[in-house]
């Protein structure tokens, strides 16, 4: 594997009531050096508003981005052709994506889907949780051609009056998505022409409000990262979307609150389980039972900036970059293999008010 990297950041700029300042130009490009640490800018691209989620398709021709604009009854949708060797990206077409907020985005293994989840806030318009868009031969999206909304609500009355699907995972023909307003994990098959199917959910704690999703490349172990609790939980994947609990775990140190979770990785040896902390500004270390699934907590370490909303492992797992939204910088830390522990390198990359980082080799 080469060291040549590019890093993808989506940054706000149009202001949100519940964010804090929009001080980015849409989608940056950096060159990215595994071997030493050190990045540069390439290229922003600013006709896009808030893209406060990025994917990949499996070929890395195009990317995906997904736009979160408050008071707006639908997100979008974005495809960009991506040049590598420029780390420049070319406008394709745009989707609605049939609800408001729209918090993340994945491309299906197979590379012929975008599946979007969508918070959501208020009521109106279409109002689908989870959407499924159609990408074609080009890369480019297609209206969508399923859909689902979840109902229900939680006992948090500030946070869960209402579903929130805030991520959607894929194992095999197996979408988990997890809703932060209903506290669950909810299953669904995907079809071969990207039909839905439900097939059961898995009940978090209330009041837990599940944010993200990580899995092992296999599916049978699964991570979820709780927003409002500030815990990580693993399950064993029976199959079929059933979970069977394996450890809870908080995310912060004892007498922290006022603080948030946010994303969370497996390191690509799934030896090591990272996940952000919002107000804690940190990133918690936790060690993984291959076997089992079990956690255990190996410490904290700070994110070097306020607000790590977002972060992501370079593929070697050799160096971890976390996107600081609020310090308008992406922070550089060497990994260490063995135990999982992070340092500071000195390495900064400066853009505004980072939402999301992607990370793929060159």
């Amino acid at each position: 594997m080469g060291d040549a990297m590019l890093v993808f950041a989506g940054c706000l700029n149009r202001e949100a009531p519940y964010m804090q300042g929009a001080r980015g130009k849409g989608i940056a490009v950096f060159a990215f050096d595994d071997a030493t640490g050190r990045g540069e800018i390439l290229s922003q691209t600013d006709d896009i508003d808030n893209p406060c989620y990025l994917s990949l398709a499996p070929d890395g021709a195009t990317l995906f981005a997904t736009s979160e604009v408050f008071n707006r009854k639908e997100g979008i949708a974005a495809a960009y052709a991506l040049d590598r060797a420029a780390g420049t990206l070319t406008y394709r077409n745009m989707q609605p994506t049939l609800g408001s907020i729209t918090a993340q985005n994945v491309v299906t293994a197979d590379g012929r889907f975008l599946l979007v989840v969508n918070y959501a806030m208020g009521a109106g318009g279409p109002d689908q949780s989870l959407v499924v868009l159609p990408i074609g031969a080009d890369g480019s999206l297609g209206p969508a051609v399923a859909s689902v909304a979840h109902k229900g609500s939680g006992p948090n009355a500030d946070r869960q009056e209402r579903p929130h699907a805030h991520c959607v995972r894929q194992i095999g023909d197996v979408l988990l998505v997890a809703d932060l307003g209903l506290d669950q994990i909810i299953a669904y098959r995907l079809a071969a022409d990207g039909g839905l199917a439900r097939l059961g959910e898995t009940r978090l704690a209330p009041g837990a409000g599940p944010r993200h999703i990580a899995a092992t490349a296999d599916g049978a172990s699964v991570f979820v990262v709780n927003e409002l609790s500030s815990t990580v939980q693993s399950f064993r994947h029976g199959g079929a979307g059933a979970l069977r609990p394996v450890s809870n775990c908080p995310a912060l140190p004892d007498g922290v609150t006022d603080s948030h979770c946010a994303a969370i990785h497996l390191s690509p040896d799934a030896r090591h389980l990272y996940v952000s902390n919002r107000g804690h500004d940190s990133i918690a270390i936790f060690a993984v039972d291959p076997i089992t699934a079990e956690l255990s907590v190996r410490g904290h370490v700070p994110s070097g900036g306020l607000t790590p909303r977002s972060f992501a492992l370079t593929p070697s797992g050799r160096h971890v970059l976390v996107a600081n939204q609020n310090s308008d910088e992406i922070v550089v830390f060497r990994r260490d293999a063995d135990t999982g522990a992070l340092q500071e390198t000195g390495a900064r990359l400066k853009v505004g008010t980072p939402m999301v980082i992607k990370v793929i080799a060159r």
